[in-house]
């Protein structure tokens, strides 16, 4: 059903088990003991059922490889995982159409309210760290590192039909066509982006939009002059033809890596990416055992396969118990997670 996923980078896991577990030493422990339970393993012969999976293309590539390795245990349950944005996957979700949601952004009120309409109750746990990536053509020798302002320039709403050129937005880059990429509106990411660089005016509208972020991969690709946006684990997947640029938030040039997004200097696009359960379908047992696998710290690795940063084990020990308990409710009443930590609201 799903393409194997690619082989892990073991340098890079082993380094970013070390600083998790620093962080975690430091925070305290705090996991919960049905974590190491049988059931929380995901491996059940009398497992059987179907759970449908809809949402972010960014979290797209986790939801698949958890979905693989639970079925390669379990083969009676069948997981299906679509990829129609998050907006999008909250429609679905909150109509009963499908058992988890993807988001890569807390849900809004407009959502919250149309799930109660539909008395859909939901349970938000955190799955993993991004680092929203903003990217270039590998053949641009320019834009190594932006500022706030810059790409604030470059994307807000009153640059449009006004900003169409790499010099209007830092008079040192040439005299080249600014050709823009970057997610739909039903995209959390897109709307990630807009809280933490537009602002409340928001995004330009003249840009080539796709929810499908291997499209704008392809756009900038194709286009010296291109500048275009999405999550980690695409840039990491196309290394070879796309530049990562760095992000100056104040503190100087930031490249997005491991130790950045987990000591926070990757700011302010660093972000924590989200799975919404149904509370209803948690009284299935497929539908718990397989929560309880994604949110267990031992399958964490999957999360890093895919270009993903792990979160430490007590944030997932408090994920799972949320999940476990069935605490239904947003942790982000506001929707903002701009300079919020994980630790602070769980």
């Amino acid at each position: 059903m799903f393409s194997k996923h690619k082989p892990m980078k073991l340098f890079r896991y082993v380094s970013l088990a070390f600083l998790v577990a620093s962080i975690s030493a430091c925070a305290g422990s705090e996991t919960s003991s049905d974590s190491s339970s049988s059931s929380s393993s995901g491996t059940d012969a009398n497992l059987s059922g179907k759970i449908t999976i809809d949402g972010s293309s960014t979290v797209l590539p986790i939801a698949e490889a958890m979905a693989e390795e639970f079925q390669a245990a379990n083969s009676d349950v069948k997981i299906t995982v679509g990829k129609s944005g998050t907006g999008g996957g909250f429609k679905k979700f909150c109509a009963g159409e499908t058992e988890i949601s993807n988001a890569s952004r807390p849900i809004k009120q407009k959502e919250i309210d149309l799930c109660a309409e539909n008395n859909i109750e939901y349970i938000e746990v955190p799955v993993a760290y991004d680092a929203l990536s903003v990217v270039v053509n590998k053949d641009n020798d320019w834009a190594q590192c932006m500022t706030i302002d810059e790409l604030k320039t470059a994307w807000e709403k009153a640059a449009q039909g006004k900003i169409s050129k790499w010099n209007q937005v830092n008079s040192e880059y040439p005299d080249a066509p600014l050709t823009l990429y970057g997610p739909g509106t039903d995209s959390g990411t897109f709307d990630y982006f807009n809280e933490a660089i537009t602002g409340e005016e928001g995004s330009r509208g003249d840009f080539a939009t796709s929810e499908d972020d291997n499209t704008i991969v392809r756009g900038v690709a194709g286009d010296k002059n291109a500048m275009g946006y999405f999550g980690y684990s695409y840039y990491e997947e196309n290394k070879d033809s796309l530049k990562a640029v760095q992000i100056d938030g104040g503190d100087g040039c930031i490249t997005p890596s491991d130790a950045t997004v987990l000591d926070g200097t990757y700011s302010p696009l660093a972000r924590p990416l989200f799975i919404y359960l149904s509370k209803a379908a948690m009284d299935r047992p497929e539908m718990k055992s397989f929560a309880e696998f994604y949110l267990d710290p031992k399958n964490k690795e999957l999360v890093a396969e895919v270009g993903y940063f792990p979160m430490p084990d007590d944030i997932y020990g408090k994920a799972l118990a949320r999940a476990q308990e069935g605490k239904t409710g947003t942790a982000f009443p506001g929707g903002k997670t701009v300079g919020v930590k994980l630790s602070d609201v769980l």
